[in-house]
């Protein structure tokens, strides 16, 4: 089976670049899409990126949830564009946003900023001194100051996935959501999730699904199963 469906992004959440290309050795041709996040970066994870981009023809979502003052934000951007990766996370505050696009130059990697994230819930927004609000609304509020800033897209959790889609600063942006774990699977530490099929009827343009594939006896089945169920959504 050769992939043509995208919509299933595999978190490679592995120690390692060996192990990430094991991984997407066994999957073979069921994946087309891989994110790299910031827990692999000292393992390698930037290697390992631009060999899946560059020999194995793979897109790349580099999963680096990037804060910081505009300056440093807008350096970083410009060196990992030129990595020719596809997605790329910074976190949704406007100036990081604009900083962002401004480090992307003329390449073509998509910004997607982070609204709220998955693991998180309004007792861990309470603890962390976030203003008093539903989730959902505030998810709602940071994901249209970051279209406005100039995101391609958001991450957020499927729960509001509609109604981000909902929102006019939405048209023609990108929705990716974590937190999606087939029928049965452990929820692991996501408190925000949904079916792959619900979060793509939600509005969702990609999933992302790490621990239910790479955790499975066989991933590459496993891998084709949520595929499966995309298509039928």
């Amino acid at each position: 089976m050769t992939a043509t469906d995208d919509r299933l992004i595999v978190a490679l959440d592995v120690p390692n670049a060996l192990e990430g290309l094991a991984l997407a050795e066994k999957l073979g041709d069921a994946v087309g899409f891989y994110k790299i996040g910031l827990g692999m970066l000292t393992g390698g994870g930037l290697a390992l990126a631009n060999e899946l981009k560059q020999e194995h023809g793979k897109r790349i979502f580099l999963d680096m949830k990037l804060f910081d003052i505009g300056a440093t934000v807008e350096a970083a951007v410009r060196g990992l564009a030129q990595y020719d990766l596809d997605f790329l996370t910074v976190h949704g505050d406007p100036h990081v946003v604009r900083a962002a696009r401004n480090g992307v130059g003329g390449k073509d990697m998509k910004i997607l900023a982070v609204t709220i994230l998955t693991s998180l819930d309004r007792g861990d927004l309470d603890a962390a001194l976030i203003k008093p609000g539903n989730v959902t609304d505030l998810v709602l509020e940071r994901a249209a100051l970051a279209f406005e800033a100039g995101a391609d897209g958001v991450i957020a959790s499927p729960q509001e996935a509609a109604l981000i889609r909902s929102l006019p600063q939405a048209e023609g942006r990108l929705i990716v959501t974590p937190g999606v774990r087939p029928a049965g699977a452990d929820k692991g530490d996501q408190k925000r999730i949904a079916t792959p099929a619900q979060a793509v009827a939600d509005g969702a343009d990609h999933i992302v699904v790490g621990r239910p594939i790479w955790q499975a006896a066989d991933p590459r089945q496993a891998a084709l199963a949520i595929l499966d169920e995309l298509r039928g959504a």
